[in-house]
């Protein structure tokens, strides 16, 4: 059968195998593309929310999904990801007018079914290791919490969804999803997918959409839900762990970010051929700026400062702004006119506080009544100012000068946040020698494919995704012994 919103958004909330209404009845998925409606989508109350939970918990206690082999499971998640590929062009128009992504794509969209398929093959990674010491022999068991609260966000939603499903699945749990009400098509069709597509059984994925606060608290508090997994802003994420604490609820938190970018004195004026490109899109235009891991503070040598402004802005002045539905677009709108009030906000504060808008810094004119604000790159920015210190969300890019290495450092350091960084330089070693002290999760160099699990330091978060290690943050560690 083929996807399309009308079929998504009409069947409802997926809880325990079957579709149902939302106890509140429906709420507008407004795209942020130009204000029209995308679909009316069932939100759902506090005992939908609560109806949800217990069917995860049945299908957990006593339903056959944590007692399949890994074989199994992992066979399941493998038609899952197959599913998602059939399926790509679907979620590519959705995050279009849903999201309103014009860039980042591959990792918007395509990444979905790599996740889904690495999760198969994460499944078979052994859970049981051997243990041995003095008088005893016995076995480290990784084993599954029970009920998993996974709770998305508007920006990456596709890509989340499946990061956080997927992997608590492949460990053996089962699933309460809520996601953003911004973007609820994206988990709705997962819903639809995981329904008519595999062999995943009855309750091991819930899908909840809601507009209601009190529906998303039934989920934290619920006593009978044994982890959760949260990817949005540090202030929401201090609630999710306020709540947890009541019950001692195991928590994965990747929140917020104000991630820097080192830019080495050894780099020639050649290399911006390139890397001007990069760190513009990587600091402020990537999905408009509305990412978590974005570098939007760029430290450059103060000798070089002039030189990469200048490039920076004439590209920036290049970047066509509009419609993500258009394929000639580079950059999108903002989530919401809240959302760009907030950036527009930012850009004024860091103004009155000494920095200079050298491009961008308002608003651009795009369909309807979405909100496009303007690739913004910014000069005279202090290490100590806000704009430098608090996440904007928005396409805002800061380049701060740095006198030496030692003094870069100490500024991208100087951050409650701890997300991810990047240093570029000519001599590889020396790049990385410099990575290597930057207080972050992931860390790369020159523009390597990030590797590893992914997760922040300090106030950026709590936990890993992806890889084994974010397999494993799905699983409670049990030692069983015995006499040798």
């Amino acid at each position: 059968m083929t996807l399309d919103i009308r079929t998504v958004a009409r069947a409802g909330l997926l809880i325990g195998g079957k579709w149902r209404a939302g106890g509140l009845g429906r709420f507008d998925d407004v795209s942020p593309v130009d204000g029209s409606v995308v679909a009316a989508v069932a939100d759902g109350d506090v005992t939908d929310m609560r109806d949800a939970v217990r069917a995860a918990r049945v299908a957990f206690d006593s339903g056959p999904w944590p007692r399949l082999s890994a074989a199994e499971r992992s066979a399941c998640l493998g038609e899952l990801a197959a599913a998602l590929t059939r399926h790509q062009g679907f979620f590519d128009a959705l995050a279009r007018i849903e999201w309103g992504v014009a860039n980042d794509r591959p990792g918007q969209v395509m990444a979905a079914a790599s996740i889904a398929a690495g999760a198969a093959q994460l499944a078979l990674v052994p859970a049981e290791e051997p243990l041995s010491g003095p008088g005893a022999t016995g076995t480290l068991v990784h084993e599954p919490h029970g009920v998993v609260a996974a709770i998305t966000p508007w920006n990456y939603p596709h890509t989340l969804n499946l990061t956080k499903v997927a992997n608590a699945i492949a460990a053996g749990n089962t699933v309460v999803l809520k996601p953003s009400p911004l973007s609820p098509l994206a988990a709705l069709a997962l819903a639809w997918i995981v329904d008519t597509e595999t062999n995943i059984p009855p309750g091991v994925v819930n899908v909840v959409s809601t507009t209601s606060l009190d529906a998303a608290r039934a989920l934290t508090r619920d006593d009978r839900v044994d982890m959760i997994s949260f990817t949005g802003s540090t202030a929401v994420g201090k609630g999710i762990a306020a709540d947890a604490a009541g019950t001692l609820k195991r928590v994965v938190l990747e929140l917020g970010g104000k991630s820097a970018s080192i830019h080495l004195d050894d780099l020639g004026s050649d290399a911006y051929e390139t890397l001007a490109a990069q760190a513009l899109f990587d600091g402020c235009t990537r999905h408009a700026g509305q990412v978590c891991v974005l570098q939007s503070r760029l430290f450059v040598p103060a000798a070089r400062e002039r030189e990469i402004v200048e490039r920076l802005v004439a590209l920036a002045a290049a970047v066509r702004v509009g419609d993500p539905r258009d394929d000639a677009t580079d950059m999108g709108p903002l989530i919401s006119g809240t959302q760009a009030g907030r950036v527009l906000a930012d850009i004024e504060g860091a103004v009155a506080d000494g920095a200079v808008i050298a491009h961008g810094g308002g608003l651009v004119e795009g369909p309807g009544t979405g909100h496009y604000v303007a690739p913004t790159v910014l000069t005279g920015v202090a290490n100590t100012m806000r704009i430098a210190r608090e996440e904007v969300f928005g396409p805002v890019l800061a380049v701060i000068p740095y006198r030496d290495v030692d003094e870069a450092v100490a500024m991208a350091n100087d951050s409650r946040f701890g997300l991810v960084g990047a240093v570029h330089g000519a001599d590889v070693d020396r790049a990385g020698a410099v990575a290597r002290r930057i207080r972050a999760g992931q860390v790369t160099v020159n523009g390597a494919r990030a590797l590893g699990p992914f997760g922040g330091f300090r106030e950026s978060g709590l936990g890993r995704e992806q890889g084994l290690a974010g397999l494993r943050e799905f699983t409670e560690t049990k030692g069983v012994s015995r006499p040798a």
